[in-house]
């Protein structure tokens, strides 16, 4: 995996930190009020669901994946789920509160148990389809393009969680200033961010199965 690729996956994983949800603000909530190991222990949870779905994704759609792998409609049924899935979030008009009801559905005990903390960030984020259709979308566009390759695809993978993860420990760090920060307008604009960024990257790769590889390097470049 190029520089390039490394690049364009931690970047994945930074913006995939942000997307607005129960499992943010919980972070955020269990962060402020059972500091930060606490936080981490449910985020590990949480990096977990997105292994399990990775997992899932790959090896559910590999014989898929190695049949069509050099087909132009591989990339635009991928850019087709990403566009879907900006779509969702582009216009979720879910508040900052009805978001927090969501997340307070997962109680946090008095006392801190990582054990448990761990098991409700993984379920937590296990139990989101959405979370599940996003990665599907990412394998289909990915594993193709990486030519199938196994240790490419893994680290390309990994590298999105290590992004994942490093933005998630910033967010635990400075939970204090950004819970004062999420206000419903702010929320609202970084949906809206988000959702323009998931529809951008779905065309491109749309665009990308018709389009000749030596043409979109050259505009990258």
């Amino acid at each position: 995996m190029d520089f390039y690729d490394f690049k364009n996956a931690f970047l994945i994983g930074f913006f995939m930190a942000f997307m607005i949800g129960p499992v943010f603000f919980m972070l955020i909530q269990t962060s402020i009020l059972k500091g930060a190991r606490a936080a981490i222990a449910f985020d590990l949870g949480v990096i977990l669901g997105d292994v399990t779905f990775i997992l899932i994704a790959y090896y559910g759609s590999r014989s898929l994946l190695e049949k069509i792998k050099d087909d132009p409609r591989l990339f635009f049924i991928g850019g087709l789920v990403l566009i879907i899935y900006g779509l969702i979030t582009y216009f979720d008009r879910q508040n900052k509160k009805e978001a927090l009801e969501s997340a307070e559905i997962i109680d946090v005990p008095i006392k801190s148990n990582y054990v448990k903390l761990f098991l409700k960030g993984y379920f937590l984020n296990f139990i989101n389809v959405g979370v599940l259709a996003f990665w599907l979308g990412t394998v289909l566009v990915i594993g193709p393009t990486l030519k199938m390759n196994e240790n490419a695809i893994f680290w390309y993978f990994a590298t999105i969680i290590l992004g994942y993860s490093v933005t998630d420990l910033g967010k635990i760090l400075l939970a204090k200033q950004l819970k004062n920060k999420m206000t419903h307008l702010v929320i609202y604009r970084l949906k809206r961010i988000m959702g323009i960024i998931l529809i951008v990257c779905g065309v491109f790769l749309m665009l990308k199965g018709f389009i000749p590889n030596e043409k979109i390097d050259s505009l990258i470049h």
